[in-house]
């Protein structure tokens, strides 16, 4: 496939005030063909809400994932969708957003706000066709994204921000896309974008928001891949060809573990340094330094600490947050970073025994690394990233 862009995708939530869960639901899904964002706004507020929000994401992402273009699915999803007999309303709403790496995206949109789409400073128009379907009015969009693109897509929450207390001075979707256009830059990450749209927006209810408030923004990057070698190969003759694969990333090149270390710096004719503002700590052991390579550190032990920040960064919107912005010098932090950072990663997962655990039982080594490294690899894909292993 002709890989042209990558997606930097975040959202977040204000809740209704006084309630302890969302009415809005976020659902994303990234495969090696495309990326799919489903937000979907459940009638009310508080559990009922999330229940039928939650549920409307998921039946549509999954039918995407299981084979259904998004026509099919918006068609199957909205014939299907109940309607409140008491208010004549849908009992969710729902925006999706179907990106193919070549740069075409699906837009499909049904009774959420329409979704914002910006170049370079400027509010693209977005050509809709209205659709009936069931009763319901669809309009539905093709896109040619390049990187830099935003997609801002957001529950009616955002809209009626500030309206009650009398502080919503004529901010409506005009407003809004004037506010976007003058606020978000190109290169603004899509967790930066989210942060100032949901702040004015807090601003505007008084810190009570009387909504549900959910933004999601889609921010297109050129394609690149970070690749990380983590352990020698198995057979000595393909360190070069496996090393080739490690320096041809166009993102980040990362060497994780001593002996990997030692593989790198005959490759490249050059020696392993030690990083002298890498900090002592008592679980991450110090990183190193390669001339060519972005990161080096120790393998097993970081890998697991660097692990477990990233399946707490996939429970806590927050936690993830700061592990980006985190200045921290640890290599698991670092690590971390690079990790988040990047929108496609490869693991070279080499399957040579460690002989520095010979008779400390090396093959239990190399299981807990491929254990770590599997584990790694889920916990991104549910940060929104492409990751793919190969073993040497």
């Amino acid at each position: 496939m002709n890989e042209k862009i990558h997606v930097d995708a975040d959202w977040r939530s204000l809740f209704h005030f006084g309630e302890e869960l969302c009415g809005d639901r976020v659902m994303i899904r990234q495969s090696d063909d495309c990326f799919v964002l489903v937000l979907a706004d459940g009638l009310g507020s508080g559990v009922k809400a999330n229940i039928l929000s939650t549920l409307t994401g998921t039946i549509i992402s999954e039918m995407i994932f299981e084979g259904l273009s998004l026509n099919e699915a918006v068609e199957t999803i909205a014939a299907t969708l109940p309607v409140c007999s008491e208010r004549e309303v849908a009992y969710s709403t729902f925006t999706i957003l179907q990106v193919f790496y070549d740069g075409h995206a699906h837009l499909a949109q049904y009774d959420n706000p329409a979704a914002v789409f910006l170049r370079s400073g400027e509010v693209m128009p977005i050509r809709k066709e209205e659709r009936r379907i069931s009763g319901k009015t669809i309009y539905t969009s093709d896109l040619e994204l390049k990187p830099g693109d935003h997609i801002l897509i957001f529950s009616d929450g955002i809209l009626y921000a500030g309206t009650e207390q009398e502080l919503n001075y004529g901010w409506d979707q005009n407003a809004v896309e004037a506010f976007l256009a003058d606020e978000i830059r190109p290169e603004d990450p899509a967790r930066e974008a989210d942060r100032i749209l949901l702040a004015m927006v807090n601003n505007l209810y008084g810190g009570k928001p009387y909504d549900d408030c959910t933004v999601a923004d889609v921010h297109i990057v050129p394609a690149e891949e970070t690749v990380v070698m983590a352990g020698p190969p198995a057979h000595r003759e393909d360190d070069d060809k496996v090393m080739m694969k490690l320096m041809n990333a166009t993102r980040y090149k990362i060497v994780c573990g001593g002996t990997t270390s030692l593989v790198a710096a005959r490759y490249l004719h050059t020696e392993v340094l030690t990083d002298t503002d890498s900090p002592m700590s008592e679980d991450v052991p110090p990183k190193a330094m390669i001339k060519g390579i972005d990161l080096v550190t120790e393998g097993l032990l970081t890998m697991q600490k660097a692990n477990m920040f990233l399946r707490l960064a996939g429970q806590d919107h927050d936690f993830y947050e700061e592990l980006l912005l985190s200045k921290e010098q640890d290599g698991a932090s670092c690590l971390v970073r690079a990790l988040g950072n990047s929108s496609r990663i490869r693991f070279l997962l080499g399957m040579s025994e460690n002989e520095g655990h010979k008779g400390f039982g090396s093959s239990i080594s190399l299981s807990a690394k491929q254990m770590v490294i599997e584990e790694m690899a889920d916990n991104l894909r549910r940060l929104g990233k492409i990751v793919t292993i190969e073993q040497y």
